[in-house]
């Protein structure tokens, strides 16, 4: 295939990017061959030219398709290269928020930096016994994957977890064995499984610490082992450590931490059981604070330690070893603190007492001096003699650090070992699985010996990795037969031998580690000298010669040789060693001890992680023992690498790759340049790079025809597949080494599937095209065609309309142009004479207006010469003025000037005076004021002159005109004297008669105020009154209304209130039915496993169990054995159990008794407050009921009287309005009104009575509105409460009145109450109401002013307080009563137990000592009884003896009664079975009682049996009960049974015998028949649980005979449906209740069995049937797969579709339906078969990436839909079984709805409502298109989907719990079977039965 096939326009390809790494654009020209370079258009619109390489011409990358974009198998991938899997990594991680991807064999897992809610029980349960390609990728399914491996190909498993620190290595190594402690299960009671996990916490403390990448880094590696037993169960567990990185211990980088352990001790110091330790913060310690970081957010350390110490325990590790461990640390603490001072520059010295020196002495229990002496010093010996030479302060300091760490490396091996001695165990070890944690590729900016031991070993486990790949491509070509040609891979090998080899790196580290005064800077000149020139791997730094360079697999790294030798030699004062040898600690002893010997705790020297080697000469007699010693640490690391690749290769290894995706910790945040540096390093593009060298694309042959049937035409297809798809491919691909055709699959070349998916879409695209070709054409055609017609349609009556519309209007013009003629001739003559008309009196107008304009313009004229003769005048003034003001004002400038030019001059003559002026200074100044002064005086005088003159003159003037008029006043006032005396007399005379008429105008004024007021007080005391008649009518009519509202209220409150009762009640119910019944199958497991155990131990002394796989969710529980015919062999066989049990460990024989016993204790209390709860509930619910009835029926009455009285009143104040009236207006007299007379007193006496009824109605009102408060309260508080068994205190008060009689006489006595003085007061005078009356405006503090407001309040608030009281009274009661009453039912109970017991004991005595029995009973009771009542009350004791000796002798003489009764009726039985044996009746055994026996013999006589004598009862005798068991049960075939017979005959059958010895009243003989036949059905349950007929059969048959039980208990309640003759069946002497819990508990469990037997045929159904068969063909295209179906994974049985599941389905309801099970019972199995199917495939569609699209959508809600059709076909659609299924339509359709805008988030959150958040959301995220035509759901719209379902509260659990099973009932279905009628066939073997 050509590259122009590939690369023309609109093909996108990769190109690189200096920021993303790898940039996607698409070209915008085809390639042509010789194309120097290609057009592109980048993603975000930039056109750019893409130049090639001119030597090697290659091409960018193509991108895949997008459908294979987000793969959960990177080998699906067509194309296979790097920006192809980072781009496919970045999808999955940031879009639909996957962290797990498999690369081949290998699983990718991106660290989120969140946690997920995926890993949990369900999620394991979910991945349990799935194959690996099945499910989505996830670490449970590389555990799963090596446990089946396993235990299938009994191999041993490794899973390599490897990746840089912060990838997340620890955390996926622990959820790998949180797998394994979950599916295998312990093999022991001691809980192994919670001791390896519980190792977690331990090594996290003392072997993690923080780092810049990472909070939780392990900063060594350990491989674990964990171990199985033949059952594949943990047996324990064993570790190896590998590197610890010590020099953390002493040196922290910044924003680093030490190790954990450090600082959860200081979080802890304030315990007091570290007081001792005298610990502080973190900042206070030297080698915790260096890294200036002590605290991780989000990390309490103090609770981490108590997770640590918890599981030190666990661990068998106790708390004094707990305490000596802390000590340890904390003494290494103290130790860092010490400080060191410098002496000199070759010693140094520590101060005396030094509180950090004397707290680590004393902590580990050495000498003060001996430690600081050797600290600054040391010891050198020779052959000959010993020196001690001083340190000098920097060598003291590295000492004191090396013994530092040298303490912590014993304490971790320490450690570690003591964990392996808890995590082994005796038993035989048959497998393990290993799980190594090691640290992956790193490379710093300044790499030391631990990062070339890292990279050192990553070498090593890329070159196993590399070899597996490698390894497994050869064997999937082999078995697939296709010729195999080698592929070349990167080969790491010459690294290795670089580091490994003789003369390698270690060896010569080694050798300069030797030398006397070897040194970093000779052994790099070394190496330069030995591998600069002979390898190409190794290189020289330019700028250095303290450094080297290797070229790793990953990527070059510079390593400094500074401290290369001093770690590797790990060197430690001997004399130290040999002081902290001499400690009292025990402890430190235990550490230090045989230090020589001393390797890792699995006998491996390197297990610890580099080993010490002491700068000391060994003693000739440790020459041996010194060997082991003198190994280096590379030495030891190299070893037990090596030690470890042995162990890798000798398993089957699974890989993990832990990728970091940023160095932020960021959430979800993705950063392309580290990721590509991971996975370089990590060997996931090595695979890649294998895979595509070879074929990587493989699909079946099945798939390939499914996918790519599209490019076939109908002549190609052949019935042979296998053929077709060659023909097919030879005709699409011309080149043959494209592709290869194996036994079962096609493999192609890297390329060729995107090629295929090209042709197809094309293919799909030219389709859609024709069709949308043809489709578009023939809806253009039929809209023409319809188009047409119509307007054929519409001419045809257009035109005929137009023409018609022509004649007419023909018709209308002409008979308009006559009348247009004459109308224009009329119009005309008018308009003339008009016209006329007008011109005259326009004429007559205009000239008149002519005339007056000429007058007005000459009058104009004139007034404008007028105007303009005075204007011209007073311009002529203006100017005259302007022109005189212009001359003076030049005049003055002029004079100015001149005055200037004067004052200049004088100025100059004043200057040669001036010493004349300063003598004089200032006296020319007031000379000239005085001047002035006096002029002005003058001036003042002369006007004063002139002033007087003009006085004097006025003066004389007016005096002789007031001379004159004195004399005329003077004559005047004679005459006045003489009028004013006549004046006086007159106004005498005036005075008086104004007197008389005022004194007549106030009579006449007062008169009529008074009638004025008198009149308007009567009228609108009449309208007050009406006011208040309808204020009344309304309140009354508001009340009414009130009351039936409140009324409605009630009973609905009432209704809602007991509805919900109702339902909370009966979902109480249903979960106690569940707990119980969960209960009971927790019990029937302890059951059978304490069976199997003690059968187990039977066996185990002479067979040994075979090798066989369990399922992995539980141990077996089955054990193959046969059940002995008889019941002796059966007694036998216990009794051998018995003895073997005595020998097995009795602890576990007690845990399990004890268990036993305390659920059945808790199960019979749950069923006893079961009980309690359902009669409550039936007693509440009637009591409510009654209650509610009498007390709504009493306050109805009440209301109506209420309502009729005041009617009656208001009759009564209308009529005595009325006779107001009548008198008012019949009395129209001036005196008729006054007082004293009859009208007036008639209406002083109606006013009063009026005003008195109008009191008495408002407190009335008052009082009924108080009560209406009061009810309401009491109705909110009775809503408050649990229950509603208690009424309001109105509904008590009211039911107390029995009938209508009693209502109206409270009624009056509430009327004479409101009217008692202390609520009423005395009538108004009349004088005070006329005075009222009066009054101009009353107000309410008048009307109150005799506090009937008050009392009124003072009355309501009396009677809240008596109501108050009433209630708190009757609660008191009702509790007190309550109390008692539940005090008597116990005692009750009590009683009727021990008359139960009693019972059963006289029953088994003969007659006569039952009477006596029975006697000495009742006086025993009566003892008590009187014994109880002289210690409650001593005074009535006599009066009680007294009592007890009357009742005493009355049962004496019933005694007595009794006896001559019974004498009397044997006699007559006698008589009557004489006259029966005479008359030759039959047989006599079915008439004798039970007390007698008949010793007559009996004749046989041959008399034909009649159907009607036989009772409906089998007789059998004792000895054949066993035969009965065998036969009926254990031996029966359900199959003939259920064909040939009726349903539930063993049922039937077992009733008929239980009832003949319930006839002979044999309770030792009912007792064991029941026990046997209970026994016996769980036994056959257990040997065939696994055959669905068998269970079903029983679960049929025990429900029928639970019923029988029932039906014939003589129980009114079950007998309402009998016959007569059924009534006459019933059991007459013993009550078996508690045999009927029995056998429910017994049918509960085999309905949990049967559930379980049809979960185990139904679940490999499901998922294949539901949602990989394609049930309508061709919807759903099929994707490539990679290596999901891998060769190591077990192959599919057999392929199941939706038929399979409906035929089961099927199979299921008929044999139920052949057994006779109930209908109602069928509903619910049906009920919980589909809620497993909708579970299990909710649970596989959620972790099945490929399962998330439209077409699978569809398909899920066909196969819905048929299922619901089977549901309507067997009449189940009412079981609830479709409601079950709810979720996975909801899901189905959230898979097809639109996923674009806001109203599609609305709509799906509406939708989806039986759907969690969670499970939406990863719907969403998980949804994948399978064609192009699809589009993927974006990030935005998922956020939109998150925020509106915010608010819901839900459980965050993602996945269905598959395990739950709703509570069974079992509803009472009497039988119409006559048990008279049942006939016993012979295939049965019962004839040994009599039928009597």
């Amino acid at each position: 295939m050509a590259a122009s096939e590939l690369y023309t326009k609109c093909a996108r390809v990769w190109i690189p990017d200096a920021e993303d790494v790898w940039k996607s654009a698409e070209l915008i020209k085809d390639y042509k061959n010789g194309d120097a370079s290609l057009q592109l258009t980048l993603e975000d619109g930039t056109n750019i030219e893409h130049k090639l390489d001119p030597k090697t011409k290659n091409l960018p990358h193509l991108r895949n398709p997008d459908i294979l974009v987000g793969e959960n198998d990177l080998t699906a991938l067509s194309y296979l290269h790097e920006p192809a899997v980072l781009h496919n990594l970045k999808v999955r991680f940031i879009d639909s928020k996957l962290i797990y991807t498999y690369c081949g064999i290998v699983l990718v897992a991106i660290n989120p930096y969140e946690t997920l809610p995926i890993y949990g029980t369900d999620i394991i349960n979910a991945y349990s016994g799935q194959n690996m390609g099945d499910m989505d990728p996830h670490i449970f399914a590389v555990a799963e994957e090596a446990y089946k491996q396993m235990a299938r190909d009994e191999r041993n498993q490794s899973i390599i977890v490897s990746g840089e620190s912060g990838a997340g290595k620890t955390v996926s190594a622990k959820y790998a064995m949180r797998y394994f402690a979950t599916v295998s299960g312990s093999a022991s009671e001691a809980n192994v499984e919670e001791k390896v996990l519980a190792s977690n916490p331990i090594m996290e403390a003392i072997g993690n610490a923080k780092t810049t990448r990472n909070d939780n880094s392990s900063r060594f590696g350990k491989y674990i082992e964990i171990g199985f037993d033949n059952r594949y169960r943990i047996i324990g567990a064993n570790m190896r450590t590998y590197l610890l990185e010590k020099s953390r211990v002493v040196f922290q980088a910044d924003e680093e931490r030490n190790y954990h352990i450090f600082y959860q001790l200081c979080a802890s110091a304030k315990l007091p059981e570290f007081k001792n330790l005298r610990l502080s913060t973190a900042n206070d310690f030297l080698y915790t604070r260096q890294g200036r970081s002590p605290v991780i957010d989000g990390v309490d350390d103090s609770k981490e330690l108590c997770t640590t110490r918890h599981a030190f325990t666990l661990l068998g590790i106790n708390e004094s070893y707990q305490m000596g461990l802390f000590q340890v640390l904390a003494a290494i603490l103290h130790l860092g603190n010490v400080e060191i001072k410098e002496k000199d520059s070759d010693s140094s010295l520590i101060a005396p007492n030094n509180r950090h020196l004397t707290a680590f002495c004393e902590l580990v229990g050495v000498t003060y001096k001996d430690m600081s002496q050797w600290l600054c010093h040391r010891k050198l010996k020779t052959a000959t003699e010993t020196y001690i030479k001083p340190l000098s302060r920097l060598q003291a300091t590295n000492a004191r650090d090396a013994l530092s760490k040298h303490i912590y490396a014993k304490l971790f091996s320490w450690i570690v070992e003591h964990v392996n001695k808890a995590l082994v165990t005796s038993i035989k070890q048959h497998s393990f699985i290993g799980v190594l944690d090691i640290y992956g590729f790193e490379t710093f900016e300044i790499n030391s010996f631990e990062q070339f031991c890292i990279n050192y070993a990553n070498e090593k486990l890329q070159q196993q990795f590399n070899m597996h790949v490698f390894k497994l491509e050869q064997e999937e070509y082999m078995k697939e037969q296709i010729p195999w040609t080698l592929i070349d891979f990167y080969d790491n090998q010459p690294c290795i031998n670089l580091i490994e080899a003789k003369m390698g790196i270690l060896d010569l580290l080694d050798e300069e580690c030797k030398m006397p005064k070897g040194s970093d800077d000779s052994w790099a000149q070394k190496l330069y000298n030995t591998h600069l020139k002979t390898c190409c791997l190794f290189e020289k730094p330019r700028m250095s010669n303290r450094a080297f360079i290797i070229q790793h697999f990953a990527d070059k790294v510079e390593y400094q040789c500074d401290g290369f030798l001093e770690k590797n030699k790990d060197t430690v004062n001997e004399e130290q060693i040999n002081v902290l040898k001499a400690s009292k600690f025990h402890l430190l002893m235990e550490l230090f001890q045989d230090e020589e010997k001393a390797t890792s705790p699995t006998g491996q020297a390197p297990g610890t992680g580099g080993r010490t080697r002491l700068s000391i000469k060994p003693d000739k007699s440790r020459e041996t023992s010194s060997k082991e010693h003198k190994k280096t640490v590379g030495c030891q690391f190299r070893n037990s690498l090596q030690m470890l690749m042995e162990t890798l290769n000798a398993t089957t290894p699974h890989y993990v790759r832990c990728i970091k995706p940023n160095d932020f910790k960021l959430a979800f945040s993705f950063d392309p340049k580290r990721a590509v540096q991971q996975l370089r390093a990590c060997g996931v593009l090595e695979t890649i790079r294998i895979s595509a060298a070879g074929f990587p694309s493989r699909w079946t042959y099945q798939e390939f025809f499914s996918r790519y049937r599209v490019l076939m035409k109908q002549k190609d297809v052949l019935p042979d597949k296998k053929l077709t798809c060659k023909h097919v491919l030879e005709r699409l691909v011309e080149d043959q080494d494209k592709y290869q055709f194996g036994k079962t699959k096609i493999f192609f070349r890297a390329g060729q599937v995107a090629y295929l998916e090209k042709l197809r879409a094309d293919k799909l695209r030219a389709a859609c095209i024709r069709i949308q070709k043809t489709i578009r054409c023939w809806l253009a055609r039929k809209k023409y065609l319809r188009k047409r017609s119509a307007a054929i349609t519409i001419q045809r009556f257009t035109r005929g309309y137009q023409a018609r519309c022509l004649a007419k209007f023909m018709r209308l013009t002409q008979a308009a142009t006559v009348i247009q003629k004459y109308q224009r001739m009329y119009v005309e003559k008018k308009r003339y004479r008009k016209k006329q008309a007008a011109a005259l009196a326009m004429q007559t107008i205009l000239r008149a207006y002519m005339a007056r304009q000429k007058y007005q313009a000459l009058l104009r004229e004139h007034k404008a010469v007028i105007i303009q003769k005075r204007i011209r005048g007073w311009l002529a003034r203006c100017w005259y003025k302007r022109c005189l003001e212009a001359i003076v004002y030049l005049q003055c400038c002029i004079r100015r000037m001149r005055a200037k030019r004067e004052l200049k001059k004088l100025k100059i003559e004043a200057r040669s005076v001036e010493h004349f002026k300063k003598l004089n200074k200032g006296m020319e100044n007031k000379i000239m004021q005085l001047q002035r002064k006096i002029d002005e005086q003058n001036k003042d005088n002369r006007l004063i002159s002139e002033k007087l003159v003009g006085l004097e003159s006025s003066y004389a003037v007016e005096g002789e005109r007031m001379r004159s008029e004195l004399s005329q006043l003077r004559g005047v006032e004679e005459d006045a004297r003489n009028k004013a005396i006549q004046v006086s007399s007159l106004l005498e005379e005036l005075e008086k008669l104004r007197k008389e008429l005022s004194v007549t105008q106030q009579e006449k004024k007062t008169l009529e105020e008074w009638a004025q007021t008198y009149r308007s007080e009567m009228e609108k005391m009449v309208s007050e009154l009406k006011d208040q008649n309808g204020s009344l009518k309304k309140e009354k009519d508001d009340l009414n209304r009130l009351i039936q509202e409140q009324s409605q209220q009630m009973t609905e409150k009432m209704t809602r209130a007991i509805a919900e009762e109702t339902h909370q009640l009966e979902t109480d119910l249903n979960e106690e039915r569940s707990r119980y019944q969960n209960l009971l199958s927790e019990h029937l497991r302890l059951e059978e496993k304490y069976d199997d155990l003690k059968e187990e131990m039977a066996r185990s002394s002479n067979i040994k169990p075979g090798h066989r796989r369990t399922d992995s969710t539980h141990s077996s529980n089955e054990s193959e054995y046969t059940y002995n015919s008889e019941y002796t062999e059966m007694e036998e066989g216990s009794r051998a159990g018995d003895d073997v049990t005595r020998g097995m460990d009795t602890s576990l024989t007690l845990k399990l008794q004890k268990r036993v016993t305390e659920l059945e204790q808790e199960k019979q209390s749950l069923r006893d407050e079961l009980e309690n709860k359902e009669d409550q509930f039936q007693r509440a619910r009637a009591r409510d009921d009654a209650e509610f009835r009498k007390a709504r029926g009493a306050e109805l009455e009440y209301e109506s009287l209420k309502r009729q009285e005041l009617e009656s009143e208001n009759k009564k104040l209308r009529h005595d309005l009325a006779e107001m009236r009548r008198s008012l207006l019949g009395n129209t007299a001036a005196g008729a009104g006054a007082p004293g007379s009859p009208a007036y007193k008639v209406l002083l006496d109606q006013l009063n009575a009026s005003c008195e009824e109008l009191e008495v109605r408002k407190e009335e009102v008052l009082i009924l509105r108080s009560q209406l408060v009061s009810q309401k309260e009491a109705m909110h508080h009775k809503d408050e409460k649990e229950t509603m068994t208690e009424p309001s205190v109105f509904a008590e008060d009211v039911n107390k009145l029995k009938d209508a009689d009693e209502l109206k006489q409270a009624y009056v006595g509430l009327k004479d109450t409101n009217r008692s003085p202390r609520f009423t007061r005395p009538p108004l005078e009349v004088g005070d109401l006329l005075s009222r009356l009066r009054s101009a405006a009353p107000d309410l503090h008048r009307l109150n002013e005799d506090g009937e407001l008050w009392l009124v309040n003072q009355g309501l608030k009396e009677t809240v307080r008596l109501l108050e009281h009433q209630l708190q009274t009757q609660r008191r009661t009702y509790e007190n009563e309550t109390e008692s009453l539940r005090g008597e039912l116990q005692n009750v109970k009590e009683e009727n137990n021990r008359q139960q017991q009693l019972l059963a004991q006289n029953l088994q005595l003969p007659p006569e000592a039952r009477i006596e029995a029975s006697l000495q009973h009742e006086i025993t009771r009566l003892t008590n009884e009187n014994l109880e009542f002289m210690a409650n009350d001593p005074a009535a004791s006599q009066e009680a003896r007294v009592i007890i000796l009357r009742r005493m002798v009355d049962l004496m003489e019933q005694l007595e009664k009794q006896d001559r009764t019974i004498r009397k009726l044997k006699k007559q039985l006698k008589v009557y079975s004489k006259r029966i044996g005479e008359m030759g009746a039959g047989q006599t055994e079915g008439q004798t009682s039970p007390g007698q026996m008949v010793e007559e013999p009996i004749h046989p006589v041959n008399i034909p049996r009649r159907e009607k004598d036989f009772q409906g009862m089998l007789e059998y005798k004792r000895e054949d009960e066993m035969k009965l068991v065998k036969n009926l049960i254990l031996e029966l075939k359900p199959r003939g049974v259920a064909v040939n017979l009726i349903p539930g005959l063993p049922a039937y059958i077992l009733f008929m015998c239980l009832r003949h010895a319930d006839y002979l009243n044999d309770d030792q003989k009912v007792r064991t028949l029941l026990t046997s036949t209970i026994n016996s059905i769980k036994k056959i349950l257990k040997k065939r649980g696994d055959d669905f007929e068998t269970v079903s059969f029983w679960l049929a048959n025990t429900c029928r005979f639970l019923h029988c039980l029932k039906q014939y208990s003589g129980d009114e309640a079950f007998m309402k449906h009998n016959t007569q003759r059924q009534n006459e069946h019933c059991l007459s002497n013993f009550d078996l209740a508690e045999y009927r819990q029995v056998i429910s508990d017994l049918a509960i469990q085999i309905y949990q069995q049967l559930i379980k037997c049809m979960e185990n045929i139904l679940q490999p159904m499901i998922v294949s049937g539901m949602l990989e068969h394609e049930t309508i063909q061709g919807v759903s295209g099929v994707k490539p797969t990679g290596l999901r179906k891998r060769t190591s994974s077990i192959a599919d049985e057999g392929t199941y579709t939706l038929d399979s599941i409906l035929r089961q389905l099927n199979a299921f309801h008929s044999i139920m339906c052949q057994h006779g099970t109930d209908p109602e019972l069928i509903k619910q199995v049906v009920k919980q078969l589909f809620y497993i199917i909708g579970a299990v495939t909710l649970n596989n569609l959620l972790l099945r990436k490929d399962m998330c699209s439209w077409s699978k959508g569809m398909q899920i809600r066909y196969n819905v839909s048929q299922l619901e059709e089977w549901l309507r076909d067997k009449g189940l659609m009412t079981c609830g079984a479709k409601e079950t299924l709810e979720p996975l339509i909801q899901a189905a359709q959230l898979l097809q709805v639109k996923k674009k805008t806001d109203e599609d988030a609305e709509a799906i959150c509406s939708m989806c409502q039986a759907l969690t958040t969670a499970q939406i959301v990863k719907v969403l995220n998980l949804y994948t298109p399978v064609n192009e035509f699809e589009e993927r759901v974006s990030v935005a719209f998922i956020r939109t989907i998150q925020t509106r379902l915010r608010d819901r509260c839900e459980s965050p659990q993602l996945l269905m719990d598959t395990k739950m099973i709703y509570p069974v009932t079992f509803p009472f279905s009497p039988s119409c079977v006559a048990l008279e009628t049942i006939q016993i066939p012979g295939s049965l073997n019962l004839a040994f039965l009599t039928r009597v």
